[in-house]
């Protein structure tokens, strides 16, 4: 259980895509076991980050995130959305129970994930990429290869699932339809009925925050959406790397963002201090500069503040949580390292 409550940490951190002009469709599914309380199978999908609908299996139905959503979309629609999720329940609640058994499991918490989309680039019309990505118990399980049409192993218990796949042509033509056609033409369709809240950008507050002279000095933005922004200290023009600690992006309750940098100042004398801004950047609007100034300097109160955001995230997305937990560290990991593959010899060796 203490794995989960760690993982639920970094849920509240959300997932960020630094590209300014890309847009993505994003499917997750969850199956779990072990887990008192939440449903034995959740789906949900987002668009740039912004959930837009919820299934699970106790409520048995889609419900949309999002009024535009809810909006643009006739209930035929809504009843295909929750056939085709009672479809996936089935099976991939299937999946979960096979590979319970092939990692020789019986009790415990456990959850099998996938997360499946695409990203868009608005300025070229062109996908940028597509992936379906499978997770179990928040480590790499099997990933599919869109350019070589094959799938990758990461563990040896996936080998048999990959051999299978890899042999399952009319899987991979649906596959490659789904990543490469489909997908971006309902994210296109998704951003223009939502445009006017998934496109818009709204400026922050910026503060500086200090709890004592001796502290760090905060420089701390609030209330900014999109996601896609950057916070940073500069002197005398150039951008400040050392002795600087920049934060994570985190939601507000209010679907807004916040994040903050900071500088230690200690070593910094007082007739240099003037030489120094907080300067933040977001897609498409001018930059908002803070100087350096003792009078602009207030007390810290982002602790606080902070508590108050990670409750009412909490309580806005507990339903969800078991859905993305694993494949925030997925994702985080492996932006750092390629996944490595599992091959058949290595299997062997294993088992003899």
């Amino acid at each position: 259980m203490m794995k989960v409550k760690f993982l639920m940490f970094f849920v509240l951190l959300g997932i960020q895509d630094s590209a300014s002009v890309t847009h993505s469709l994003q499917h997750f599914q969850t199956a779990s076991s072990g887990m008192p309380g939440f449903p034995e199978f959740v789906r949900l999908g987002m668009v740039d980050g912004v959930q837009i609908d919820y299934y699970d299996s106790n409520i048995r139905s889609v419900i949309p995130k999002q009024d535009w959503v809810a909006q643009s979309e006739g209930p035929e629609y809504w009843k295909e959305q929750r056939f085709e999720s009672m479809g996936t329940e089935k099976y991939f609640k299937a999946d979960f129970k096979a590979l319970k058994q092939r990692f020789n499991q019986t009790e415990g918490v456990h959850t099998y994930q996938r997360m499946y989309g695409c990203e868009w680039d608005d300025e070229t019309d062109k996908l940028v990429k597509g992936y379906d990505q499978f997770g179990y118990d928040g480590e790499d399980f099997i990933s599919l290869d869109l350019n070589t049409e094959t799938w990758i192993a990461a563990i040896a218990q996936a080998v048999i699932t990959k051999n299978e796949w890899d042999h399952d042509r009319a899987l991979m033509a649906q596959k490659r339809n789904y990543l490469n056609h489909i997908c971006p033409d309902r994210l296109k369709k998704y951003l223009n009925h939502g445009r006017s809240s998934l496109m818009r950008t709204e400026l922050p507050s910026v503060s500086l925050l200090q709890k004592s002279a001796s502290s760090p000095l905060s420089c701390h933005a609030t209330g900014f959406y999109p996601d896609k922004a950057e916070l940073f200290w500069r002197r005398d023009g150039d951008e400040i790397h050392e002795g600087v600690v920049k934060g994570e992006i985190l939601p507000n309750n209010d679907g807004t963002f916040q994040m903050s940098a900071d500088m230690n100042i200690s070593s910094v004398p007082p007739e240099d201090r003037m030489k120094y801004e907080c300067v933040f950047q977001l897609f498409g609007r001018d930059d908002l500069l803070i100087k350096l100034e003792k009078t602009k300097i207030k007390p810290n109160a982002v602790s606080a503040n902070l508590i108050i955001v990670i409750a009412c995230s909490i309580a806005a997305v507990v339903l969800c949580i078991i859905t993305v937990i694993g494949f925030i560290l997925y994702k985080k990991k492996n932006a750092k390292r390629p996944l490595t593959p599992i091959e058949n010899a290595e299997v062997q060796e294993q088992m003899m």
